[in-house]
């Protein structure tokens, strides 16, 4: 069931969107939900990733992997992870690409814009400024 007549639901038009996406749009797509522990102290479910963030990789073949993210590979769609990488033919170690979505964010690392961010994200406010709005119109 299509919900809004401003977005396409055309499997087509969705993934030319995915793919030609320009890097500020890549950054929103590559966010990683949030642990336990920060979901409850910072009222969100997911943050988009950044490159000093610490997560532990829940899906996939390096399920389990804990470490820092070293980068964050917008073009690949993929972000490295400092202890999750392999050994190739000649010795030389390769940092393996994970999706975001595969991750969670086990520590977050806070700078002001950061901080902003999860201001304007914290769902208890907004809880509370809904509850309040109510209010206002009901004893007017």
């Amino acid at each position: 069931m299509k919900f809004s007549a401003d977005v396409s639901s055309s499997r087509r038009k969705s993934r030319k969107a995915h793919f030609t996406a320009s890097s500020s749009e890549r950054r929103i797509i590559m966010s990683s939900s949030l642990s336990k522990e920060l979901r409850e102290k910072y009222n969100t479910r997911s943050i988009p990733v950044r490159r000093d963030d610490e997560v532990l990789v829940v899906r996939g073949s390096m399920k389990g992997r804990e470490g820092k993210v070293v980068q964050v590979y917008r073009k690949k769609w993929v972000i490295h992870i400092d202890r999750v990488s392999r050994e190739k033919a000649n010795g030389a170690t390769v940092p393996i690409g994970i999706h975001p979505s595969n991750v969670v964010v086990t520590k977050l690392k806070i700078d002001k814009s950061r901080q902003a961010i999860l201001d304007r994200k914290d769902r208890s406010k907004k809880k509370n400024a809904m509850q309040q709005d109510t209010l206002f119109w009901y004893f007017m």
